[in-house]
């Protein structure tokens, strides 16, 4: 199966075909040195939100316990 570049306008246009089921309304996508198009989903990344941030503690703890050695931040 290929697909040909249409000119939209300004744009240029992929379509995808009808037996492609997109998994996601919105992409991220990337054009590799020798000139792949790749189209990612894009996820919401709790890490930027803020609410997400003020919501949880993200301080880790000792894996194993016990007494800190070193320099840690207790």
């Amino acid at each position: 199966m290929s697909v040909k570049i249409r000119k939209v306008g300004n744009s240029n246009t992929l379509t995808v075909p009808n037996n492609i089921k997109p998994i996601a309304h919105e992409f991220d996508v990337f054009q590799g040195r020798d000139g792949v198009i790749v189209y990612v989903p894009k996820h919401h990344n709790p890490f930027h939100d803020e609410a997400f941030i003020k919501s949880h503690d993200l301080k880790q703890t000792e894996e194993f316990g016990g007494k800190l050695i070193g320099r840690e931040i207790p």
